[in-house]
């Protein structure tokens, strides 16, 4: 295991200043032998002892997620589900999660990653672990990445061997999410050198999901992670991120995120927030 980045990854942490005050967020490289799958191990800690349950709402992302929770470890598939997940945090505990690379988890599988879209599975889905020995010692472990150590020592000698449609796939994923330009799955596909149908059986294989799920998951992170940082121009930051108006981008994005941009962005820069007119 490397160093752990200690700030974590809050991109697609909703409320991610609310959500600094109530748990701490640590990000982790994988080992070398992992590398090939894993785009990196995470953690969260909190305590609530004495104080009101924090819920916590994240943005659905590319990615097959691997969890070790007290009492509890789950396999966790991309969601094409509208709402942002919500995740109810009391008492005090830890998680360590593995994130898979967008196509990473697929040589782990028996089949298409789509056989996880929309479902939580048991962890013998995709390595054979003793689960709940692995949930207990998470919650032992002296510190977050000593956890994650042992997490990712776990694995270890689970792995498969790689496979370059992995590295093919995951840098497809990534083309998206920081070229603005891809608007519709068929400039994803002209960008992969395939027809849009040969794109939706790969994606559909490997990543859990088609095209056009990949290009509006990464289109609502961004006009999410805009809203948090400040004042937005939210008609140019639709015609930016392809939507026909900014009335298409306020609908998608209130039906996901769960309020309006406006909303969102006065909540996230700690101002008081109005009622939608």
């Amino acid at each position: 295991m490397g160093v752990p980045e200690p700030a974590g990854d809050p991109r697609g942490i909703l409320h991610a200043r609310a959500a600094a005050d109530a748990f701490a967020l640590g990000r982790y490289p994988p080992s070398a032998e992992l590398a090939p799958f894993v785009e990196y191990l995470w953690s969260v800690q909190w305590d609530r002892t004495g104080r009101p349950a924090h819920v916590q709402r994240i943005l659905p992302n590319p990615s097959v997620h691997l969890s070790f929770e007290p009492a509890l470890s789950r396999v966790t598939g991309l969601s094409r589900r509208r709402a942002a997940f919500e995740y109810r945090l009391t008492g005090a505990g830890r998680v360590i999660g593995v994130r898979f690379r967008p196509g990473g988890a697929r040589p782990w599988l028996a089949g298409p990653v789509s056989a996880l879209t929309d479902r939580e599975a048991p962890v013998r889905e995709l390595a054979e672990l003793d689960a709940a020995a692995l949930s207990a010692a998470v919650q032992d472990a002296p510190d977050a990445a000593a956890a994650a150590a042992l997490v990712d020592a776990a694995l270890v000698p689970l792995r498969p061997a790689p496979d370059p449609t992995v590295d093919r796939v995951a840098g497809l994923v990534e083309q998206v999410q920081h070229d603005p330009s891809i608007r519709r799955a068929a400039d994803l596909a002209e960008l992969a050198g395939l027809g849009v149908r040969s794109l939706q059986r790969l994606c559909a294989e490997w990543v859990g999901v088609g095209p056009t799920w990949l290009v509006r998951c990464a289109r609502l992170h961004e006009a999410a992670a805009r809203a948090s940082g400040g004042p937005v121009a939210w008609a140019a930051l639709a015609t930016e991120l392809g939507y026909a108006d900014q009335s298409h981008l306020v609908r998608d994005f209130a039906r996901v995120v769960g309020e309006p941009p406006a909303r969102y962005a006065r909540a996230a820069a700690g101002q008081p927030t109005k009622p939608e007119r």
